[in-house]
C-alpha cells in the first residue's frame, strides 16, 4: 500500500476512531485541524474538542482557526502538504480553496448510504424515518453538501432497540475501519469514485430541541422512535402535573385501551413500564427522569406515585 502524508479535520467523538485508526496505520499523520475550545457543560468551562485531546495524545500538532475562509486561517493545512485530508464531522464547510490544497483531494466519512440523509444529522433521521439500515460512505469532496463521488459504502442494520446513542458508536467504528480500506483501494487504482445517484436524496437536518416534545396524538411507534433518536440528545420529553419528564427508553405496542380516550393517558403501570396510550397503539416507558434528579426506572417512579389515569403532555 502507498503510504501517504494526510491531514485530518473533524471535532466531536465520532470522528476520534477513524483518527485512532489513521494514527496506528502505515500513513503519515501531519496535523489536526479541530474546532476551537468552547464552553461546554454546566460550568461553562472552556474545553477543548475530543479530536483535540486524541490528538494531542498522539503528539499531532494541532490547528483550530476559526474561519478556513482565510489564507491566515488556512496557513496550517497549507504547510503541512499533505496528499489528502481527511474530513469527519470537522464543522465547517471546506471553500474551494481548502478542498484544492491536498495533492489528492479530501476525503470525507458521512454517517449515512448516501445519497440519503445528506446533511448534519444523518443518525438521528435514519432513526426517526424508521430506516431498517444506514450505514457509512467514504467519499471524495466537492463544494456542495455531501455530495461528492463515493469510494466505498458499508451498511448496518438497524435494530428495533437502536439509539443514536448505540448507532453513534457502531458508526464511528465502521466509518474507522472503512476509511483505511478506502484509501488503501483508492491508491491502488481497486476503487473509482461512483457519482452519486440522483433518486433517492433526502437531507437530514440539523436536530431542534423541540422536535423532542412528544405530541401523544401520533403512534406508537413514530414517538418510539422520537425516543430512541433524541437518546442521548436532546432526549424526548412530555410533561406531568406541569413539569418535565422526560423518556430514556420506551418500546412501542400494537394493544390498545379503548377505555382511555384520550392520548397520553397512563393506562397501566402492572407489567413495571409506565404504559401510556397514543393516537394508535400504546407505548411502554422503561426509564425516565425528573427535573433535578438522576434517570430511574419506570418502574421505581410508579412505586412511588399513584400514575394510573394521570395525562401526560
Amino acid at each position: 500500500m502507498t503510504s501517504l502524508r494526510i491531514a485530518f479535520a473533524g471535532t466531536p467523538e465520532f470522528a476520534v476512531p477513524p483518527l485512532h485508526a489513521l494514527a496506528r496505520s502505515e500513513h503519515t499523520l501531519v496535523g489536526v485541524l479541530t474546532q476551537p475550545d468552547r464552553p461546554k457543560g454546566r460550568g461553562q468551562r472552556t474545553s477543548a474538542s475530543p479530536v483535540k485531546q486524541a490528538a494531542e495524545g498522539h503528539g499531532l500538532p494541532v490547528s483550530q482557526p476559526q474561519t478556513l475562509k482565510t489564507e491566515e486561517g488556512r496557513a496550517d493545512l497549507a504547510s503541512w502538504n499533505a496528499d489528502v485530508l481527511v474530513v469527519v464531522a470537522y464543522g465547517l464547510i471546506l471553500p474551494q480553496a481548502v478542498l484544492s490544497i491536498p495533492r489528492l483531494g479530501c476525503i470525507n466519512i458521512h454517517a449515512s448510504l448516501l445519497p440519503r440523509w445528506r446533511g448534519a444529522a444523518p443518525i438521528h433521521r435514519a432513526i426517526l424515518a424508521g430506516d431498517a439500515e444506514t450505514g457509512v460512505t467514504i467519499m471524495l469532496m466537492d463544494a456542495g453538501l455531501d455530495t461528492g463521488p463515493m469510494l466505498l459504502q458499508q451498511r448496518v442494520e438497524i435494530s428495533r432497540t437502536e439509539t443514536s446513542s448505540t448507532l453513534h458508536d457502531r458508526l464511528a467504528s465502521l466509518g474507522a475501519s472503512a476509511l483505511l480500506e478506502a484509501l488503501s483501494g483508492w491508491t491502488a487504482g481497486a476503487l473509482k469514485p461512483i457519482t452519486q445517484p440522483a433518486e433517492g436524496v433526502t437531507y437530514a437536518s440539523k436536530v431542534e430541541k423541540a422536535e423532542a416534545f412528544i405530541d401523544w396524538k401520533g403512534s406508537a411507534i413514530e414517538i418510539e422512535r422520537q425516543v430512541r433518536a433524541f437518546n442521548p440528545w436532546p432526549i424526548a420529553e412530555t410533561r406531568m402535573d406541569g413539569e418535565q419528564l422526560r423518556i430514556y427508553a420506551a418500546q412501542s405496542t400494537a394493544v390498545a385501551h379503548p377505555h382511555h380516550s384520550q392520548p397520553g393517558t397512563v393506562v397501566s403501570t402492572d407489567s413495571g413500564s409506565i404504559v401510556v396510550q397514543c393516537g394508535s397503539g400504546s407505548l411502554a416507558i422503561g426509564e425516565v427522569q425528573r427535573p433535578g434528579r438522576k434517570p430511574i426506572s419506570a418502574r421505581d417512579l410508579a412505586n412511588s406515585i399513584n400514575l394510573v389515569g394521570k395525562r401526560l403532555g
